[in-house]
């Protein structure tokens, strides 16, 4: 074997088997090469990029400048990228775009310049980054808070004193209402304070073992008179759930918030769904996905079928005095307060919400566990699929990009072949093109003319022989008045361990025809 052929065939190797995407380009911009992982990670097919212009896997922004910049490299030498690492933007064949780490070199083949790019998907880490920098900003708010609101309690403290002691000496009516009404505004000051104070995490708990689900019964009737009869509340409350360390006090004042958010939600009436259950987080997908630290909890789901929430303003949900409520209705410090609270409880809160269906908050508390009482966890993962004499295919149907990279990840690893689509109408045309799929796995709410319904029942009607399975982070009864009450999809609810996923779809192909 010559030098050539040998170098050819380590340059093959390196470009089938290396994890992150390689693109070879000449001066141009034309793409000569491009390894397997490039095609996956920019969604084009089999050497599909091959004779294209490297502008295609570019925002445009990036894509107007590149021609100006390797222009300006060739004549002068001068390096933006060349040579060194960067981070930029890359853009998929359906248009998204995300993060990328871009290292580029070059070389020279019969006195043509070659460059060779080498691109790392780079979203986990700007993800993990933006979650860890919205935490650090919520301490940071939290502690400024807290400061604040402990001065200007001191300064509150002199004014409502001396305001009582004027009154004591005060005969004159016009005089006596005037410090009255400047006493009332003192103490409205400080129930806002106050307020601040749960939410930075510095108000005095009184923590006691409690059942969280007769905590919600008791606070029922409350609930009710507060929001009013267009408003309907069930409940699902697991029996046996374990208690937790809670002040019921605060707890009852966090439902209340957040009925009062639900309520706002729904200004055309509407229904609450209250739940409690033990809930084990014990897998890495699972703590991902809920942004909850591995333990035993007991679980409270608060959902409403409102109006939801888009995604900015749930980014911003727990900031005090962010509100999306006219100036006249609310402060913006009710979700502020749930989160100080349940913070300090040494728990966590989630918030799951989709524009037209409706909120759901996840409020988690560490269980109290006796040797008795200790759940077993479920069963480990499926680590092989059973026999069939093939591979079975599954279609992740997802927009949510962050989420869709990880359910391709928890299927590939389960050992199933994975395909994915953005929407139910780009995974409805895959089916129709004749793209061979066992299983959908789909979201329910999604961008486009259908959603996750309507997919199931297009699957069902047209391809009897493709199982379905249906995700979402609400329970079924919010959708209980959104499909047909003949309808039987099978859901599973957002976060899922591994082991429950893996369970599923094992049972919907075992009942694949073969």
């Amino acid at each position: 074997m010559s030098h050539r052929d040998r170098d050819s065939a380590i340059l093959r190797a390196i470009m089938t088997t290396a994890v992150d995407a390689i693109i070879v380009s000449d001066a141009t911009g034309n793409i000569l090469r491009a390894s397997p992982a490039a095609e996956y990670l920019f969604g084009f097919d089999e050497g599909e990029l091959i004779g294209r212009d490297v502008k295609v896997i570019m925002p445009d922004e990036m894509a107007r400048r590149h021609d100006s910049f390797m222009t300006r490299y060739i004549q002068t030498g001068e390096k933006q990228i060349i040579g060194s690492g960067r981070q930029v933007e890359g853009r998929r064949k359906n248009g998204q775009v995300f993060p990328v780490l871009l290292s580029v070199g070059e070389a020279r083949e019969d006195d043509s310049q070659i460059f060779v790019a080498i691109l790392h998907d780079d979203t986990r880490r700007v993800t993990s980054e933006a979650a860890l920098s919205r935490s650090q900003r919520m301490d940071a708010i939290g502690q400024m808070t807290g400061g604040i609101s402990h001065d200007f309690n001191n300064l509150l403290t002199v004014i409502i004193g001396n305001l009582e002691l004027l009154e004591m000496n005060l005969d004159n009516d016009r005089q006596l209402a005037l410090s009255r009404e400047a006493l009332h505004a003192a103490e409205m000051a400080a129930a806002l304070t106050s307020r601040l104070m749960v939410f930075a995490r510095q108000v005095n708990l009184k923590p006691a073992p409690s059942d969280l689900s007769e905590i919600c019964r008791a606070a029922m009737t409350l609930l009710e008179r507060i929001i009013g009869s267009k408003y309907a509340i069930a409940t699902e409350f697991t029996a046996d759930a374990s208690p937790a360390l809670v002040d019921p006090v605060q707890l009852e004042t966090a439902l209340v918030n957040l009925a009062l958010n639900s309520r706002d939600a729904m200004p055309e009436g509407g229904e609450l769904l209250i739940s409690v259950s033990d809930i084990i987080i014990d897998d890495s997908y699972m703590a991902q996905e809920a942004d909850v630290s591995p333990g035993h909890y007991v679980r409270i789901l608060f959902t409403d079928d409102g109006h939801g929430m888009t995604e900015d303003a749930q980014k911003r949900a727990f900031e005090p005095f962010f509100t999306t409520k006219a100036e006249s209705h609310g402060t913006g410090l009710g979700l502020a307060m749930v989160y100080g609270f349940v913070r300090q409880s040494g728990g966590h809160i989630t918030l799951y919400s989709e524009v037209g269906y409706g909120t759901s908050f996840g409020l988690y508390f560490p269980a109290i566990l006796s040797g008795a009482d200790v759940l077993e966890a479920p069963p480990p993962p499926i680590a092989n699929i059973p026999p069939r004499g093939y591979t079975p295919c599954i279609l992740v149907v997802e927009d949510n990009a962050k989420v869709r990279k990880n359910s391709l990840e928890r299927l590939t690893a389960l050992g199933y072949r994975v395909l994915s689509a953005e929407t139910a109408d780009n995974a409805y045309e895959m089916l129709k093109s004749g793209t061979p799929v066992d299983l959908f796995f789909t979201d329910v709410i999604m961008p486009g003319k259908m959603n996750g319904f309507d997919l199931a029942a297009k699957i069902f009607e047209e391809f009897p022989r493709v199982k379905v399975l249906l995700t979402s982070g609400y329970t079924s009864d919010v959708f209980s008045k959104k499909i047909p009450q003949e309808a039987d999809y099978d859901i599973l609810q957002k976060p899922y361990r591994q082991s429950q996923l893996a369970t599923r779809i094992q049972t919907l192909l075992d009942d694949k025809p073969d």
